[in-house]
């Protein structure tokens, strides 16, 4: 189980990196500008930081569906809302 998710994970890499290249490499055919040390600093940063964003977020509402903690939700603040999905079906 963990070495399918690790080469699933290292094939996702490889052809993100693949894709990062093939696009680079258009950008310089097409007469693109050169992006400066500090640009690719700022842009890897950039990425790494909405993927890592992206994974947590995910782990967190994956973590709550599985725990219970949605259907937990207290709407006695919202008198018209009802307390369970359950309660919505009803008549």
């Amino acid at each position: 189980m963990v070495l399918r998710v690790l080469r699933n994970l290292f094939i996702a890499a490889g052809v993100s990196a693949v894709a990062t290249g093939l696009i680079s490499l258009v950008w310089k055919l097409i007469g693109g500008g050169d992006l400066p040390l500090h640009g690719w600093i700022a842009l890897s940063l950039g990425v790494l930081g909405t993927v890592v964003l992206a994974w947590v977020l995910m782990g967190l509402a994956f973590k709550s569906s599985r725990e219970g903690w949605d259907d937990r939700v207290d709407n006695t603040l919202d008198p018209g809302r009802p307390e369970t999905d359950h309660d919505a079906d009803r008549p």
